[in-house]
């Protein structure tokens, strides 16, 4: 499978911004090959506003984020490591995510797939058997 992480980015950029509020990530200055001003870093973290009016030429993919944006007036190339990513909110509003970290195989986020279909081992069955049934609850 495809790493979750460039997706997951996407969906909650375009959601906060469909949203008409600031899109903003957290980010884990300690990765390597992060390029951002270094007056940027405050204990280890930067914040970044990545609003369409902040930025130009944004580009999520497997690798990165990248985008040209402003510091101080003076005109900048970021590029974030996806892996460096901690999280993407609203700056209105604190909505958004903390993305969990994601193994080398692409693998990893919330959930994997076989986690997701397979009940926990000390959960009981349904009632009835082995089935799920559905009953109309009012």
């Amino acid at each position: 499978m495809r790493p979750q992480r460039p997706y997951l980015l996407r969906a909650f950029y375009d959601w906060i911004v469909d949203s008409d509020c600031t899109p903003h990530i957290l980010v884990d200055a300690q990765r390597p090959g992060l390029r951002v001003p270094s007056h940027a870093i405050v204990d280890g973290k930067v914040t970044l506003n990545v609003s369409p009016r902040a930025v130009r030429e944004l580009l999520i993919d497997e690798a990165g984020l990248s985008f040209q944006g402003r510091f101080g007036g003076s005109p900048f190339a970021v590029y974030v490591p996806l892996n460096a990513v901690v999280a993407i909110y609203a700056r209105e509003t604190g909505a958004g995510s903390v993305l969990g970290p994601e193994l080398e195989d692409g693998q990893g986020g919330p959930f994997s797939a076989g986690e997701a279909l397979e009940p926990p081992e000390d959960e009981p069955p349904p009632e009835g058997g082995g089935k799920p049934t559905l009953r109309v609850v009012k």
